[in-house]
């Protein structure tokens, strides 16, 4: 039976879910509207290009900014970064032609966004106990996702009765004021010396640390055979979304279609996460196996999704989009592209519970996996500045191939990575002479 006390360590996943459904989550909900919610995605590929630039250095990065500030106050500055790239399509809704504030405000939250996830991260996979971590991967998942969920809800009732054109300046400023609160509650966060898991043991394991070592441990990352053979996963995991968002979601669909299809994409990766987390938390099976399921399922519904956004395409040929944005009410031609998006959220959601449920089997060791995290979305990222950029210059059709090409060179050395997973990981006892006030106040300081 869980007992949720301030304390415990499902409570803090909690906490930090909540922080990601208003900031990341609110981010999420803005991208998912494709363009950004504008009418030209022009500004949007910049601003997001500048975003996953600087995100791919302070994501790899990250994880020494959380071991040497810790988890809370990181947090809370990172969070504002959110409220500030919102902020700037307002601006932009006023000044179409200057997308200059867009592209800073990218650049500055590719910063804050590398560091809060590497320490949400690190709370998300250390806390847990081994046997329960893909429930917790998936607890976060369903929280954070609904932030995607009513980020989908507000354009949808703000321009109900505006099917053209960009975002009301009402979605954008709603979406700042919840990125505001979002990053305030970064502060309600314990610090990790005090967390307890629910059988009473310490999540944390305390070491001293600096910043020359934790310069080594980065460069080491590059070294790490389980980090390089992760390193094709991580660039894939969100190359996808621009396909996804630019010409699935708005390419087809008018403007208050997109917020209704996005309630269910994100919704639709709340429930996968779930169903995911009752398999990969299997005891019946050793880790191994339950790692090699998972990623048949993965491998199963990826190549499914760009089978069937490839058949879509041959529909238009020399990639000419229908006249008319399809209405959710027109079912006759929209159903069948709404249904396979929503397939697309299910995806998402179970590649990245696959990818955080493997860096949680590498360790227990909480600086470790902050520096693991911060690796994953740092790489990410870097597949994802390259995709909003490639969006400028190549055709919709060559980025669906694209990205089934690339899904299928992940695939050897995520099966590597797989295969050599242990059924227990590695757990570095804690020092005697370090107590947790030291390590609290060293890192709240």
């Amino acid at each position: 039976m869980i007992r949720l006390n301030y304390y415990n360590a499902l409570t803090q996943v909690i906490i930090v879910g909540f922080v990601c459904f208003l900031c990341p989550g609110m981010f999420n909900a803005v991208n998912g509207l494709g363009a950004g919610g504008q009418l030209d995605a022009s500004a949007s590929n910049n601003a997001n290009t500048a975003l996953y630039s600087t995100f791919v250095v302070f994501g790899v990065m990250g994880g020494a900014f959380v071991n040497l500030c810790g988890v809370r106050y990181t947090i809370f500055c990172s969070g504002f970064a959110y409220a500030l790239y919102s902020g700037s399509y307002l601006f932009l809704n006023h000044h179409p032609d200057n997308s200059s504030f867009s592209i800073a405000a990218g650049a500055l939250l590719g910063v804050g966004a590398g560091i809060l996830w590497a320490a949400q991260g690190m709370i998300m996979t250390s806390y847990p106990r081994e046997e329960e971590k893909a429930k917790y991967i998936a607890v976060f998942w369903v929280i954070f996702n609904l932030g995607g969920m009513l980020g989908g809800i507000l354009p949808f009732a703000i321009n109900y009765h505006k099917d053209s054109g960009s975002n009301a300046d009402g979605v954008y400023i709603a979406f700042v004021v919840l990125e505001c609160l979002g990053a305030c509650l970064g502060l309600a966060l314990a610090p990790p010396s005090k967390v307890v898991r629910d059988d009473g043991s310490s999540v944390m394991l305390v070491k001293y640390t600096n910043v020359w070592r934790e310069a080594l441990e980065v460069v080491k990352l590059f070294f790490n055979p389980m980090m390089l053979g992760l390193l094709p996963m991580c660039f894939t995991s969100n190359f996808f979304y621009t396909y996804q968002f630019n010409h699935l979601n708005a390419g087809l669909f008018n403007l208050r279609t997109r917020g209704f299809n996005n309630m269910f994409y994100w919704g639709f990766q709340m429930l996968g996460a779930y169903l995911f987390s009752l398999l990969l938390d299997n005891s019946k099976f050793s880790r191994r196996k339950r790692g090699l399921i998972a990623f048949g399922i993965v491998f199963l519904f990826f190549n499914s999704i760009w089978g069937g956004s490839l058949a879509l395409r041959l529909k238009y040929p020399k990639d000419r989009l229908p006249a008319d944005r399809w209405d959710f009410k027109d079912s006759k031609n929209a159903a069948g592209p709404m249904i396979l998006y929503m397939i697309c959220g299910v995806a998402d959601a179970l590649y990245q519970s696959l990818a955080y449920w493997i860096i949680g089997a590498l360790s227990n060791d909480n600086q470790k996996l902050s520096r693991y995290a911060g690796f994953y979305k740092g790489i990410q990222s870097f597949g994802a500045a390259i995709a909003w950029q490639l969006d400028v210059k190549v055709t919709p059709r060559n980025q669906l191939i694209a990205n089934w090409v690339l899904f299928g060179a992940s695939i050897p050395p995520m099966l590597f990575v797989i295969w050599f997973l242990k059924d227990h990981s590695e757990d570095i006892p804690k020092p005697s002479d370090a107590s947790d006030e030291a390590y609290e106040e060293k890192t709240t300081a």
